[in-house]
């Protein structure tokens, strides 16, 4: 049987690709064999040593700089990628801004950069790229949102909207270009250790945070990389608009109940179902 997730032959984009959870797709993607173009706007020594690190293992891969706020960079950016890599199957749109600000301190300009490049930025990069995906007759793309689209976290308001709009705009895409032969789909990410986290956060005791997860540790860039991959391939050719939460069980718990280790101290049927310690009496 053919190799479905079989990359040899694919020509991948992957945005904001310098670090953390793109540079990680990237890096999966090229493991299984496809031609990699990595988008980034600031983080130039990230996506230059993830193209030597492809280059130094046999792949083929180069870097290209846009700003996504800019209509005519995001034009010059698919033009580009495409003369680079002959053409593009997959797209995976991770390029986004994290944001954390009280509600009524936000301002308009904080507001238009995080839409700008969460939002527009991708949706107009993905209507660039997909038009030649359906001149091609093929292809595949693959949103980044997150967990904060479904769960909520203050001071997250700009921030969780955007990812909530690309979720629906993921579910919508996906009818318009399923007929055309290109597949989307998203991965709603919970956490995931990246150097920006660090930065925040500082050292901090990963084990420790990581058995808050139900999965026991905090997860990678590694892990979202091997389901984009997945999603891309013709392994998934019947997921069509969906969006898949990686997050290792953390929206699984239900918030106010306790630690989800425990063993429950409360019996609840005692009195209604057979072997509680209350027969029913009625």
């Amino acid at each position: 049987m053919a190799n479905m997730s079989d990359m040899t032959e694919k020509r991948v984009l992957v945005t904001g690709g310098g670090t953390g959870i793109g540079r990680g797709v990237a890096l999966a993607f090229a493991r299984e064999g496809a031609s990699i173009a990595i988008h980034y706007a600031h983080s130039a020594e990230g996506a230059e040593s993830a193209v030597k690190e492809i280059k130094n293992s046999g792949g083929h891969a180069g870097f290209f700089k846009a700003d996504l706020r800019d209509l005519n960079q995001i034009q010059g950016l698919a033009s580009d990628v495409t003369s680079f890599l002959g053409g593009v199957d997959i797209l995976i749109n991770n390029a986004g801004i994290t944001m954390n600000r009280p509600f009524f301190e936000v301002t308009p300009e904080q507001f238009d950069t995080l839409y700008d490049v969460n939002i527009r930025g991708m949706f107009f990069l993905t209507q660039a790229i997909g038009r030649l995906m359906v001149d091609q007759g093929q292809g595949a793309i693959v949103n980044l949102s997150s967990v904060h689209a479904s769960s909520g976290m203050t001071e997250h308001t700009v921030y969780a909207s955007t990812k909530a709009a690309i979720v629906a705009f993921t579910r919508v895409l996906a009818l318009e270009l399923a007929p055309k032969g290109v597949r989307v789909n998203a991965i709603a990410p919970g956490w995931i250790l990246v150097e920006n986290h660090l930065k925040v956060l500082g050292d901090f005791d990963h084990n420790t945070a990581g058995q808050n997860i139900p999965a026991g540790m905090i997860g990678a860039p590694e892990d979202i990389g091997a389901l984009a991959v997945f999603l891309a391939s013709d392994q998934a050719r019947y997921i069509i608009g969906q969006t898949i939460i990686a997050d290792g069980g953390q929206t699984a718990i239900m918030p106010l109940t306790g630690d989800f280790r425990e063993k429950r101290k409360e019996q609840w049927g005692q009195g209604y179902v057979v072997g509680l310690g209350k027969e029913n009496e009625e």
